[in-house]
């Protein structure tokens, strides 16, 4: 077990996304996976039935306590759901001082559709989030309300990833899943270009976690020492493999596979 990884974000109930969905993406890649939970949830595969929120002084001790004593390598965070959480995620990073990469997965719904992020806090986690983060992963809804623009096509996608640039962040992985069509396109845009990446798209109900689990799997590979290509290149194949092996559990959006493990050969020939 190699890298280390500290994952901020909230618990899901059912278990197939948020802190469970982490700690078995960073677990599976071989990564050490610690945690400051920052919510509580109760959900199933059907949808997300209440929000129980974490005190943000003991959302800060989580975080103090665990950058002190194991330390991390690489940061995640996931669902934040309020600007007091943020706030208190940003001081008890600025208060550590050592810039850690930190991959932001910018929650804001469920695969339900019930809202992780309440408006008001958007604008905080533009302002005080984006800045310490090394790479930005929003889907399209996500990536609509950050950018402020509407998406429908490719172009749209390269136009709103070159935007979110612009807010602090220096890689944006847009992910394009909500697009129609055979093909999944999702790119990754840095100052020095954009880099598309593209799929056969898995036509499965099974696909709730796949943002967090994704997220996760890049930190996992920053976390020990891979490349930002590289951990999002071994990160995409991981979760399409998730997906192809979902078990099939729950009557609505069900979890991957994530016990599955990446070919180390096969991996070869896509970084």
């Amino acid at each position: 077990m190699r890298g280390r990884v500290l994952i901020i974000a909230g618990s899901d109930s059912g278990g197939g996304a948020g802190i469970q969905a982490d700690i078995k993406a960073c677990t599976a890649l071989d990564a050490y996976a610690a945690t400051a939970i920052t919510a509580l949830t109760a959900q199933d595969t059907s949808g997300v039935y209440g929000v129980h929120t974490v005190p943000p002084d003991f959302i800060r001790q989580q975080i103090r306590l665990v950058l002190q004593d194991i330390g991390a390598d690489a940061i995640k965070t996931g669902m934040l759901a309020d600007s007091e959480t943020i706030n208190a995620v940003c001081d008890a990073l600025a208060e550590h001082g050592r810039r850690i990469p930190l991959v932001a997965d910018p929650v804001m719904v469920a695969k339900g559709g019930e809202a992780l992020l309440t408006k008001a806090a958007v604008e905080t986690l533009k302002r005080r989030l984006l800045p310490f983060a090394a790479l930005l992963t929003p889907n399209i809804p996500e990536a609509e309300v950050l950018s402020g623009m509407n998406i429908t096509d490719v172009e749209e996608m390269q136009a709103a990833a070159e935007m979110m640039l612009t807010l602090g962040v220096p890689a944006v992985l847009l992910k394009g899943g909500h697009l129609p069509g055979n093909r999944l396109v999702d790119l990754l845009a840095t100052e020095d270009g954009i880099e598309f990446f593209e799929s056969e798209r898995i036509e499965s109900r099974h696909t709730h976690g796949t943002g967090c689990t994704l997220a996760s799997a890049i930190a996992a590979g920053l976390s020990q020492g891979l490349g930002l290509r590289a951990s999002v290149v071994r990160a995409r194949a991981y979760v399409q493999e998730a997906l192809r092996r979902a078990p099939g559990f729950g009557r609505g959006h069900g979890p991957l596979n994530h016990s599955v493990t990446v070919d180390p050969a096969r991996l070869a020939t896509l970084v």
